[in-house]
């Protein structure tokens, strides 16, 4: 999966689990919590769609990995380059 291929992926499981927000307008460079309404639940949610839908495991100690689109797709890219 490319990069952009990931951030597509990364949109509609936001869109599952917030499906009110704009996603639109996504600063790739800015924390995702801060420009969407995401509490602590909702993001375990994206870490559980991201090893449901894709076999992908995110360890806790790797969740700040995941604070913006550009960094959760740096983070995702080598464990899902093979799909």
């Amino acid at each position: 999966m490319t990069g952009e291929g990931i951030r597509q992926a990364i949109i509609e499981i936001i869109k599952e689990i917030v499906p009110d927000e704009d996603l639109s307008g996504i600063d790739p460079e800015k924390p995702l919590r801060d420009q969407i309404d995401l509490d602590s639940m909702d993001f375990l949610d994206i870490v559980m769609e991201l090893r449901k839908k894709y076999r992908v495991e995110v360890q806790e100690k790797d969740y700040g990995e995941l604070a913006t689109m550009n960094s959760t797709i740096n983070y995702l890219l080598p464990k899902m380059e093979s799909l």
